[in-house]
């Protein structure tokens, strides 16, 4: 896994949708489809916004460790 599998698997846990969780975190709703399917890479600020959004670090969320999501 990585970025783009790790922040669908977070905002499904969640029970969010694309749209939801675009609006939390403050990006347009088409800016998490463009991510999880691995179209475009989030900036710095972006990952640390979703990080904290999910309580969890930035290396968590950029992992290809399958244990760490």
């Amino acid at each position: 896994m990585g970025f783009p599998e790790n922040l669908r698997n977070l905002r499904q846990q969640a029970g969010l949708t694309q749209p939801e969780l675009a609006k939390a975190i403050g990006v347009s709703n088409g800016m998490i489809s463009f991510w999880e399917n691995g179209v475009y890479q989030p900036t710095a600020s972006n990952i640390i916004k979703i990080a904290r959004y999910f309580h969890i670090t930035s290396d968590e969320l950029l992992s290809d460790d399958d244990d760490n999501i």
